[in-house]
């Protein structure tokens, strides 16, 4: 006797659901009716002889069964999306529709160096790009709602793998009048007593200053955290501080820097790691490794002039 098995369907409808919270949520962004998608739930119970969901005035929880087997589900559904994407390539090359998670300090001024060659080389790829702060990203990542993630190290779980891109230097920014902006050399020491402004502190480079104005002597900025790297530059140019900036950053929006000052610092080696990053079970991980390959390629070909560094 065969044994009876759950669907695509039902676990798509699954995961929708444990996402929404609500039947009516989940039904809408399937596109399917309500009564649809409770009868799709219950007999995914029934097949399993399990309850998944608890169903209240105040929408759907998941059960502890529901919680355990959320994962499996996701990891069906990647292994499935997996299978007819690789058909796919082998019938016409790499391609598909990929979601591609972004930090919001590294698309702007990374992506139009890559997405046209990219599109060039793969043309029937097709990247859904999403920014979001960091700590979203991973969650999106993890939990399936997102393919890939282009973002700086540290970064991941023992779950992901990471692909170095390149490492970018950061630079120092000062008002033109402050007194560092005349000096002929910066050095490490000078930064002792500064006032140094950073992202807020779900960006790795925020602990990445702190660690630095422990070690300089210099004090963060706590009451003026940054929203965007606009938003530094914005405080700088009004003497509320000085920050450290990608030098990506400086080569998109900093050509003739008027108010400011963009200076090196002797002695003191900061940079950032920009990675790839994926889940490692992923059944797309070696288009990944070569889509890697292909952006440090553009990377070095369209930013030479950018002073990045390449492993």
């Amino acid at each position: 006797m065969a044994i009876e098995t759950p669907t695509i369907k039902q676990l798509e409808y699954f995961v929708r659901l444990a996402e929404s919270t609500t039947f009516r949520g989940a039904a809408e962004q399937l596109k399917i009716s309500q009564p649809t998608l409770t009868a799709q739930i219950y007999n995914l119970e029934k097949t399993l002889n399990l309850t998944l969901i608890e169903r209240s005035r105040s929408g759907a929880t998941l059960t502890p069964a529901g919680r355990d087997l959320l994962a499996n589900a996701r990891q069906v559904l990647e292994e499935m999306n997996g299978l007819l994407d690789q058909a796919a390539m082998m019938n016409h090359g790499p391609g598909g529709t990929f979601r591609m998670g972004v930090s919001p300090t590294i698309g702007p001024y990374l992506l139009p160096y890559i997405l046209p060659g990219l599109h060039q080389t793969y043309a029937s790829l097709k990247l859904f790009v999403r920014e979001n702060t960091p700590k979203t990203l991973e969650l999106d990542l993890l939990e399936g709602r997102l393919d890939l993630v282009l973002i700086s190290q540290p970064f991941g779980t023992p779950r992901f793998t990471t692909e170095v891109l390149y490492e970018e230097p950061l630079k120092l920014i000062t008002p033109e009048d402050h007194p560092l902006a005349k000096l002929e050399q910066v050095e490490a020491h000078h930064l002792h007593g500064q006032n140094i402004l950073t992202l807020e502190e779900q960006y790795s480079s925020y602990h990445q200053m702190e660690l630095l104005c422990s070690e300089l002597g210099a004090t963060i900025a706590r009451d003026y955290e940054g929203s965007s790297l606009d938003a530094l530059r914005q405080m700088v140019i009004m003497g509320m501080g000085l920050t450290f900036v990608p030098s990506l950053y400086i080569h998109s929006e900093i050509h003739q820097p008027q108010g400011l000052s963009v200076r090196d610092v002797e002695n003191l080696n900061l940079h950032r790691t920009l990675v790839l990053a994926w889940r490692k079970n992923s059944p797309n991980r070696g288009f990944y490794r070569q889509l890697a390959e292909m952006i440090r390629s553009l990377v070095k070909t369209n930013l030479s002039d950018a002073r990045l560094n390449f492993r």
